[in-house]
Protein backbone atom coordinates (compact mmCIF):
# COMPACT_ATOMS: atom_id res chain seq x y z
CA UNK A 1 0.00 0.00 0.00
CA UNK A 2 2.88 2.35 0.91
CA UNK A 3 4.35 1.49 -2.48
CA UNK A 4 1.52 2.60 -4.32
CA UNK A 5 1.39 5.97 -2.26
CA UNK A 6 4.91 6.69 -2.91
CA UNK A 7 4.25 5.83 -7.46
CA UNK A 8 1.21 8.13 -7.51
CA UNK A 9 3.68 10.99 -5.67
CA UNK A 10 6.11 9.96 -8.10
CA UNK A 11 4.06 10.84 -10.88
CA UNK A 12 3.10 13.93 -9.65
CA UNK A 13 6.56 15.36 -9.87
CA UNK A 14 7.09 14.45 -12.88
CA UNK A 15 4.72 17.35 -14.59
CA UNK A 16 7.57 19.66 -15.11
CA UNK A 17 10.02 16.73 -16.62
CA UNK A 18 6.60 16.04 -19.30
CA UNK A 19 6.19 19.53 -20.34
CA UNK A 20 9.68 20.04 -20.74
CA UNK A 21 11.26 17.17 -22.20
CA UNK A 22 8.57 15.10 -23.32
CA UNK A 23 6.02 17.29 -24.88
CA UNK A 24 8.91 18.43 -27.39
CA UNK A 25 8.67 14.83 -29.11
CA UNK A 26 4.92 14.72 -29.06
CA UNK A 27 3.85 18.20 -30.25
CA UNK A 28 7.56 20.38 -30.68
CA UNK A 29 5.62 24.04 -31.49
CA UNK A 30 3.65 23.95 -28.75
CA UNK A 31 6.52 22.78 -26.44
CA UNK A 32 8.50 26.25 -27.66
CA UNK A 33 5.61 28.08 -26.85
CA UNK A 34 5.74 26.27 -22.87
CA UNK A 35 9.50 26.54 -22.60
CA UNK A 36 8.66 30.57 -23.38
CA UNK A 37 6.01 30.89 -20.52
CA UNK A 38 8.33 28.55 -18.33
CA UNK A 39 11.32 31.09 -19.06
CA UNK A 40 9.34 34.07 -17.80
CA UNK A 41 8.34 32.19 -14.86
CA UNK A 42 11.54 31.25 -13.37
CA UNK A 43 12.99 34.33 -14.24
CA UNK A 44 10.33 36.66 -12.04
CA UNK A 45 9.54 34.11 -9.83
CA UNK A 46 12.45 35.79 -7.05
CA UNK A 47 10.80 38.89 -7.35
CA UNK A 48 6.96 36.81 -6.38
CA UNK A 49 8.83 35.15 -3.20
CA UNK A 50 10.68 38.83 -2.44
CA UNK A 51 6.88 40.57 -2.84
CA UNK A 52 5.34 37.86 -0.47
CA UNK A 53 7.73 37.74 2.38
CA UNK A 54 7.08 41.51 2.22
CA UNK A 55 3.09 40.99 2.44
CA UNK A 56 3.36 38.38 4.78
CA UNK A 57 6.03 41.15 7.21
CA UNK A 58 3.35 43.89 7.01
CA UNK A 59 0.40 41.85 8.53
CA UNK A 60 2.54 40.38 10.89
CA UNK A 61 2.68 43.82 12.59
Amino acid sequence: MMMRKLKQFYWVTTKHKDVTERLTQVNPSLAAETRKVLDVNKSERHIRGGLATKEKYLHQH
